[in-house]
Parts: C-alpha cells; structure tokens; sequence
C-alpha cells in the first residue's frame, strides 16, 4: 500500500508539476514550507527541523531574505526573538515549488465525474489531516 501510494503520488506530481522559474533549492523550499506551515518560527527552529547547524540556517535564511521571499521581525516584548514571515513573492514562489499546476490539475479533474472528483478531495482532506 504505501508503495503503491507513493508511485501514484510521485506520478501525479510528475504530470501535474508548475515548470519552476526560479532557482530555489530543495532546503529553500522546505524552509519556506516551515515559515509558512507553523506560527512564530525562528532560525533555530529551522536549523531543528533540518537537522543542520544554527549558521547554516541563517545562511538559508540570508539568501531567502535578500530574494524577497521572507522577512524578519523582532518581537516586541523580547527582542531577541527574531521571527520569519514570507512575503507575498515568497508565497508565490512557495506556491510553484509545493503546489500543482491549477490548470493540469483542472485538466484532470474535468476527465472524472462529480463524485469522483468529491473523493478525491475526500481522500486528500483525509491524508491530510491524520499527517498532521
């Protein structure tokens, strides 16, 4: 079963990617993920989640920032604290390194029927929530 779910999901990926324009690394893209996901993360919570230094995440962090995709604000009651938002060319360029082309995914969508396409979601919504 989980082979099977895994080719399917990698095959629906395959088909239905956005072509990416930006160049982004695969470690960007899962920090840009964690900023988005998660409320009030630091770099030490990157540098957790990755399982890499506290400067490499900085790095990670200092190109992101430089690229427009994240920024940075000091919490006003510890100063401190320092946590990352994404901006809105951030949000997009998360959206075509994480999500489906929309236009694919219709294409597709509109060869199955109406219930079909009800357990689709079903089935995602599902997947989602117990992954969380």
């Amino acid at each position: 079963m989980i082979d099977e779910i895994n080719r399917y999901f990698s095959d629906i990926y395959f088909e239905l990617h956005p072509v990416h324009q930006e160049a982004i690394s695969h470690q960007s893209v899962r920090i840009l993920q964690l900023v988005h996901k998660k409320q009030f993360v630091m770099v030490r919570d990157i540098a957790e989640r990755l399982s890499i230094s506290h400067n490499t995440a900085s790095e990670h962090v200092k190109k992101l920032v430089t690229n427009g995709w994240l920024y940075k604000e000091r919490y006003e009651k510890d100063q401190r604290k320092v946590y990352l938002h994404l901006t809105e060319p951030g949000v997009q360029v998360l959206k075509k390194n994480t999500e489906l082309d929309e236009e694919k995914l219709k294409a597709a969508l509109d060869k199955l029927s109406a219930e079909e396409r009800i357990e689709v979601v079903k089935a995602f919504q599902l997947l989602s929530g117990v992954s969380k």
